[in-house]
């Protein structure tokens, strides 16, 4: 019985079990006993591991491995470490699953040394034990020291290969992944979704695409549903509609249409290459959702101005029994200041801790902040930005910044900028902004001052970058960039379109048009 309620993540009933059993005068056995434990360890419900280490003591389980190995956790969970060592220190036994345990409890804490203390005191070692202490090395960022242990192993399986992969990706040597990589004789998913997902936490989105193809290409392996939400991902970020339909039509085709995680990416993917309806039709086709799903459609309608649709979900989803998050409201809260709906906004707001129990974060004071400073009402903003519980922080202000601008308000716009100095100071968009407040309001010798000063910091604007889908994949640029080897034929189309559409502005005719075009083209050649 306790079982079913253990794999049924029902850990009270397990516990509320196991106290009517002891009511009856049934006493507890090797079986029952770890399985009330184990709810303990995940309740973190440290008073009743106590009375449960004394009972287990009690009835001769003291030399019991698995009880002990379960208390070592219970105690490290709940912050006891030095309980949890005086249960691996007095246990008669200790198998390789113990050492585990105990070396893995104090990585988990973050004491390292001793971790790797006991580590090389084990007695055996296997495969997972040197894994878990590599890993360890790793998400503490030490990647020398991880490698090091890792070329001491005495045997190399593909697990551990793809341990050490990880660790690179995560840690941002997308170099040293690569040529872990290539290096590797055997691969399997998760060699590949190692090196995809690399490339992906670092940036380079059109390796992912490379990636992935070379590996539909090259190995007889199957796409899992995490490498095609890498890839989607990577879709997303640049902006790729059309490796992201292809990828769509492969996810189908290979038994993802209903993956609750593909269908998120996807959703994900449209929205942000524009193309809501078809996010809202992966939402719509989706037999089962999570609060993901609900989460990335109601930010999705409320950031495309679509925000009538996005209130309707929210109602929806609460129709549906499911409880709104901090990630819920800021959706609808971005859709109640994209529709100027003041009293709707701030009646959501009031109501996450009031209905929902949700504490509201810097995003949510930013989103009402917003909704105020878009409606004009800046003093009721700056009211608001006062009394919040929390510091104000550079995207607050920004926005306050960007209002004052709009509404020619230039005290406000300078009390501004003066914070986001503070906060802020190498940011040139800033000084940009203020210098526009100035220049619309005509003034001049404010906006000298602002000039020359920002002149003297020696700051300077980083200039924005695009990117472009064609053949050949995906290619970013800048504003005058001359990396292109084609540039010289780019910017002679540049210049034939620039020379069509003032001549179209002018009114001309079509054929005057062609022969200004052609005479410009021969002249440039």
């Amino acid at each position: 019985m306790s079982k079913g309620y253990l794999e049924n993540e029902a850990f009270g009933e397990v516990m509320v079990f196991f106290r009517d059993m002891m009511r009856g005068d049934v006493k507890p056995n090797r079986y029952s006993l770890p399985e009330v434990l184990k709810a303990c360890c995940k309740m973190l419900a440290l008073r009743e591991g106590e009375e449960l280490h004394c009972l287990s003591v009690k009835n001769g389980f003291k030399s019991s491995v698995y009880c002990g190995t379960i208390l070592i956790e219970l105690y490290s969970g709940c912050g006891c470490l030095a309980w949890g060592y005086r249960v691996f220190a007095e246990m008669i036994v200790r198998n390789v699953v113990v050492w585990t345990t105990m070396i893995n409890c104090y990585a988990a804490n973050g004491d390292l040394y001793s971790a790797r203390s006991l580590f090389d005191l084990a007695p055996e070692r296997d495969i997972v034990l040197w894994n878990r202490m590599i890993t360890a090395y790793m998400d503490s960022g030490d990647m020398l020291e991880a490698r090091k242990l890792f070329d001491t192993m005495p045997v190399h399986d593909l697990m551990s290969f793809n341990v050490l992969l990880n660790g690179y990706a995560n840690n941002g040597d997308v170099l040293e992944c690569c040529r872990l990589f290539n290096s590797m004789k055997d691969r399997n998913i998760f060699t590949w979704n190692a090196l995809i997902r690399g490339y992906l936490r670092n940036g380079c989105f059109t390796d992912v695409f490379d990636t992935f193809k070379r590996m539909l290409a090259e190995a007889h392996i199957q796409p899992n549903d995490a490498t095609i939400v890498f890839v989607l991902t990577a879709c997303s970020r640049l902006a790729s509609l059309d490796f992201g339909k292809w990828m769509h039509i492969y996810a189908e085709n290979n038994g993802y249409k209903a993956n609750v995680y593909v269908c998120n990416a996807l959703m994900e993917m449209y929205a942000k290459c524009g193309c809501v309806e078809s996010a809202i039709s992966v939402f719509r086709n989706m037999p089962q959702k999570d609060m993901i799903s609900w989460n990335t459609i109601i930010n999705v309608l409320a950031v495309h101005g679509h925000g009538a649709e996005a209130l309707h979900l929210f109602s929806e989803m609460k129709a549906t029994g499911r409880k709104p998050d901090g990630i819920t409201f800021v959706g609808v809260l971005n859709a109640c200041s994209h529709m100027g709906l003041v009293k709707d906004g701030l009646h959501h707001f009031h109501s996450m801790k009031t209905e929902y129990s949700v504490e509201p974060r810097i995003e949510h004071y930013g989103c009402v902040v917003d909704l105020l400073a878009r409606r004009g009402l800046l003093d009721q903003a700056m009211k608001f930005l006062q009394d919040m519980p929390i510091k104000p922080d550079v995207v607050i202000w920004t926005t306050l910044l960007a209002a004052s601008r709009v509404h020619k308000k230039l005290e406000l716009a300078e009390l501004c900028l003066q914070k986001l100095i503070d906060l802020d100071p190498e940011n040139p968009a800033n000084y940009v902004t203020l210098s526009n407040v100035y220049g619309e309001a005509q003034k001049w010798k404010d906006l000298a001052r602002l000039k020359v000063a920002l002149n003297g910091m020696g700051l300077k604007k980083q200039p924005g970058c695009s990117s472009i889908e064609t053949e050949d994949g995906v290619l970013e640029f800048y504003a005058f960039d001359e990396r292109h080897p084609k540039r010289s034929e780019i910017y002679e189309a540049i210049r034939g379109l620039t020379i069509a559409m003032t001549l179209q502005a002018c009114g001309r005719d079509d054929e005057t048009l062609e022969f200004m075009l052609e005479t410009e083209i021969n002249s440039s050649t």
